[in-house]
């Protein structure tokens, strides 16, 4: 007897992409994962997120912190965001984001924009923005994968 597997992935549909933007565009804080170099291991750290005007995620890191130092060598991350509730912090949405680094160029125009929406939405990171060892990151999402709750999966591109 052959038992067959129901695809756990549901088709995306218009509240599956409004769930994905509103988790993403909400997001106040994220988990970055990025590749470190020399080992190829994951390395995950907690970040500070914004948006730019198209949704992709903002953060402003330390050239100090090894997340930094990992993006520069080797741009491919992923960033999770989702504010876990009360109770199962499993069953709260989330969405995983695979993603780009780009570090944007101070004194560029995208830099500028960048940085007015990434404190706009953290304003508490005035405090370090402008020192020289800062430097914001645009997340060009690639794909993603969305958890919208318990049974509700999706992929989206």
């Amino acid at each position: 007897m052959t038992e067959t597997r129901k695809d756990v992935i549901r088709e995306t549909d218009t509240e599956a992409v409004r769930l994905a933007k509103t988790l993403v565009r909400s997001a106040r804080f994220g988990a970055l994962a990025a590749i470190e170099p020399g080992t190829g291991a994951p390395l995950a750290s907690r970040v500070g997120v914004a948006t730019d005007i198209d949704g992709a995620p903002l953060i402003l890191v330390s050239m100090l912190s090894a997340h930094t130092g990992a993006l520069l060598a080797d741009p491919r991350c992923s960033l999770l965001v989702g504010e876990p509730g009360k109770g199962d912090p499993l069953a709260h949405p989330r969405i995983s984001l695979v993603c780009q680094a780009l570090r944007l160029e101070r004194r560029s125009a995208g830099h500028a924009r960048a940085e007015r929406r990434y404190l706009n939405r953290n304003p508490k990171a005035k405090l370090y923005a402008g020192l020289g060892d800062f430097s914001i990151f645009r997340l060009e999402p690639e794909r993603a994968s969305l958890n919208g709750g318990f049974g509700k999966a999706y992929l989206l591109d």
